[in-house]
């Protein structure tokens, strides 16, 4: 089973930036399609982006496109998630997924094989 490690969280102005990483263990994550979600307090968790084990064909919600960048580094077996222009309402607790197969579903949250513990990312205006 492979475990996930996220860092990377702190507290940011508005229009800063911050860089996330998703640090995997006990297994190779070149086996996962890997994802970011996040909750902000009071909320329900929602989907952030998403890559499949090759790198390609990433997904990004909306509210994020353009401003969010995911990648991996197998060899590192480690995820990032770039985060440009940061606004307020992108406060949230943020957290690493794996699930072995990629889909539509993946944007759910539904089937994961594993979880982060979560990293808090505070976005002052």
């Amino acid at each position: 089973q492979v475990q996930l490690v996220e860092s990377g969280g702190g507290l940011v102005q508005a229009g800063g930036s911050l860089r996330l990483s998703c640090a995997a263990s006990g297994r190779t994550i070149s086996s996962y399609a890997m994802g970011w979600f996040r909750q902000a307090p009071g909320k329900e968790r929602e989907f952030v982006a998403a890559i499949p084990w090759n790198g390609g064909n990433i997904y990004y919600a909306d509210s994020v496109k353009g401003r969010f960048t995911l990648s991996r580094d197998n060899a590192k077996n480690t995820v990032y998630l770039q985060m440009n222009s940061l606004k307020p309402e992108d406060t949230a607790v943020y957290y690493c997924a794996a699930r072995t197969w990629y889909g539509g579903s993946y944007s759910t949250g539904s089937g994961m094989d594993a979880w982060g513990k979560g990293t808090l990312v505070t976005v002052s205006s």
